[in-house]
């Protein structure tokens, strides 16, 4: 690896080296083409003519634009001598992207940081009411969560709404926090070849019977048993779910994956999947305490 490393650098700098040398020899080499010309001024005649009076000239190129090429050649030089573009060489001012970005990212930081301070020792209940914790906090939501739950925070199939108050994990500032930071894992196990085909009809009437909806009370009924068998287990007895699994309440009209039977139905057959990708490596803590505020603002708006 060492021996391909070396002959990649050699490889680069005789590129480079060669590429200006050539440059600056075909200049020099062009720049008196046309100065012996005899018979035609401005160039020495190629000899093609065309209606007998129209003569191809070789003219030499106007001496103000050969400086300006020698000196952009000695630009490239003075580069190279300073900055990395000779294989290994790292120039005279040890420049590289990663410490100019890594400057640049401490500069934002240390700007950040005379924001951010003066939120650090407000409680969660201060935050939440702080129009300008808030403005930040909508700007991190629209950059951070909006994709997901949309730049008003309704979500949409399969994403949360967070302006009303159903919480899937819990509503209090930590709970929020905790959400943000750490992510959330939501697994609704398939029941289709457990329950059967009519297992899953009965199912599916006493969910609608539970949040409201009309149902055949029969089919309720037979649903009720395989309810109380196997899927109170994570939605509770009586069905108003378990925030500490992420089991939706199903007592309500608020449906995550959709309320119609034909939703309910493919739910309980198919199961679901919910993740909530974590921010802790993306989002510093006084951010995410912020955006924890303005999550929890939205739903008391």
């Amino acid at each position: 690896m060492e021996n391909l490393n070396t002959f990649w650098n050699w490889w680069v700098i005789i590129i480079v080296v060669v590429s200006i040398l050539g440059c600056w020899w075909l200049l020099h080499w062009t720049k008196g083409v046309g100065d012996d010309a005899e018979h035609h001024e401005g160039g020495e005649d190629t000899g093609h003519v065309w209606d007998e009076t129209i003569h191809e000239l070789n003219s030499p190129l106007p001496r103000w634009w050969l400086h300006l090429f020698n000196i952009t050649i000695v630009f490239a030089l003075i580069y190279l001598a300073f900055y990395p573009g000779l294989g290994n060489f790292a120039g005279k001012l040890g420049w590289t992207q990663e410490k100019q970005y890594e400057a640049e990212v401490a500069a934002a930081e240390a700007a950040q940081e005379q924001v951010f301070a003066k939120f650090r020792d407000m409680t969660p209940e201060q935050l939440v009411a702080d129009a300008e914790a808030n403005g930040i906090g909508g700007r991190l939501f629209g950059n951070s969560c909006a994709m997901c739950h949309g730049s008003d925070g309704r979500g949409a199939k399969a994403f949360p709404n967070l302006t009303d108050d159903d919480w899937q994990w819990g509503g209090s500032f930590e709970q929020v926090y905790a959400s943000i930071a750490d992510g959330r894992m939501a697994v609704m196990t398939p029941h289709g070849p457990i329950l059967g085909e009519d297992g899953v009809r009965n199912a599916v009437a006493y969910v609608q019977q539970m949040s409201g909806q009309k149902a055949d009370p029969e089919m309720a009924a037979e649903g009720q048993k395989t309810f109380q068998t196997i899927c109170m287990a994570c939605h509770g007895m009586d069905g108003t779910g378990n925030q500490l699994l992420g089991a939706p309440n199903l007592t309500d009209d608020i449906w995550l994956y959709g309320g119609t039977p034909q939703d309910i139905e493919y739910t309980i057959v198919n199961g679901r999947m919910g993740n909530m990708p974590a921010h802790k490596d993306l989002l510093n803590e006084d951010k995410m305490r912020i955006l924890a505020a303005y999550v929890l603002s939205l739903s008391d708006s």
